[in-house]
C-alpha cells in the first residue's frame, strides 16, 4: 500500500495505491495533508477500500509530494560517521538538527532549478519519517514507532555556499531554496518498512555516487523521535529527515551540480526519483 499525490502542481489528487491499482482517496479526503493523517491511520483507511473509485490515467499523471503542506520539516545532520567525516567533522555525540521550511518541498521527478546566486549545489539520498501523531517528551515505555504513519524517500538538496560559506554558522540557508526537497514517490506505512536495514543509493549521469544502509546510522529512527520530542512537540504530517551516507559534492571527489545534469536517487522499498537540472533564466 502507498499513499500518493498526483497531477500538475497545485492541483494533485490524492490516491492510495494497492497491487498496482490507483484508487481515489477523495472520498475521504480532498488531499494528503497533517489533517488527514491526524484523522486516519492506515487500518482505517484499509477498511474502506471497497468503496473507493480506481484512477485508471494516473500513470499518465505528474507525481506530486506526497503531503500537501507539513507543519514542520526537521532535518538530522551527520548521521553517518563517513559523511560527517567527508565534510571535515567528527560524528556527533548528540542529534544535530535543522529546518527547511516547507515550501522546499517537490515532486520526486520535478526539475531542480538552480537560482542566481546559488553556485554549489548538492544531493543528499535521505530517508524520510511522516509523523502519525502527536509526539511530546516520550518516555522510557513509549515505543516511536507507535507516532509513524510512514516513511518515504527525500532528496535533501543543499547549496554549500549559503550553508557554509555565508550561513552564519546555522545550515538553513543553504537548505531552503524553492523545490530544495524532492519528496516521494509515496509514503509507505511503517508497518511495511524495516527502517533499520534500508539500502540507500544515488547516482548523477548514472555515475554512482552514495551507496549505504541505514544500519550505518549514528543515530536510529527510534533515537530521532525520542529525541526530538523532548524539546519540540512533532505533530501528525511533520516530516523528519534522518540524514544522508558519504558521497556528496561536499566531500570534494565530484563537481557540484550544473545545468544540464540528471540525479537519481532510491531507497528500497520506497521507490526512486530523477530529478534534471536546469539553471533558472
Amino acid at each position: 500500500m502507498q499513499f500518493q499525490r498526483r497531477g500538475h502542481l497545485g492541483h494533485e489528487i490524492p490516491l492510495i495505491i494497492v497491487d498496482g491499482v490507483a484508487k481515489d482517496l477523495r472520498p475521504l479526503t480532498d488531499d494528503i495533508t497533517p489533517g488527514f493523517i491526524a484523522a486516519h491511520s492506515v487500518d482505517s483507511v484499509s477498511q474502506q477500500l471497497a468503496s473507493l473509485p480506481d484512477v485508471d490515467d494516473a500513470d499518465s499523471m505528474r507525481i506530486g509530494a506526497p503531503i500537501a503542506k507539513p507543519g514542520a520539516v526537521y532535518c538530522v545532520g551527520m548521521n553517518y560517521a563517513k559523511h560527517a567525516a567527508e565534510g571535515g567533522a567528527e560524528p556527533p555525540e548528540n542529534v544535530v538538527i535543522f529546518f527547511k521550511p516547507p515550501h522546499t518541498l517537490a515532486g520526486p521527478n520535478d526539475d531542480i532549478v538552480i537560482a542566481p546566486g546559488f553556485s554549489k549545489v548538492d544531493w543528499e539520498v535521505e530517508l524520510a519519517i511522516v509523523v502519525g501523531k502527536r509526539a511530546w517528551q516520550l518516555g522510557p515505555d513509549d515505543n516511536p514507532a507507535d507516532y509513524i504513519f510512514g516513511f518515504t524517500l527525500a532528496n535533501d538538496l543543499s547549496d554549500r555556499h549559503w550553508q557554509l560559506e555565508v550561513s552564519g554558522g546555522q545550515w538553513s540557508k543553504g537548505k531552503s531554496g524553492p523545490g530544495f526537497l524532492p519528496l516521494g514517490p509515496s509514503i509507505v506505512p511503517a508497518g511495511d518498512v524495516n527502517p533499520r536495514a534500508l539500502q540507500l543509493q544515488s547516482w548523477v549521469n548514472g555515475e554512482a555516487r552514495q551507496d549505504s544502509n541505514t544500519e550505518d546510522m549514528i543515530f536510529s529512527v527510534d533515537d530521532i523521535m525520542r529525541d526530538l520530542s523532548q524539546f519540540t512537540v512533532l505533530e501528525p504530517g511533520d516530516i523528519v529527515l534522518t540524514g544522508t551516507p558519504e558521497g556528496v559534492a561536499l566531500s570534494g571527489r565530484f563537481p557540484y551540480l550544473t545545468d544540464g545534469d540528471t540525479v537519481d536517487l532510491a531507497i528500497d522499498g520506497l521507490g526512486s526519483q530523477q530529478q534534471r537540472v536546469v539553471r533558472a533564466s
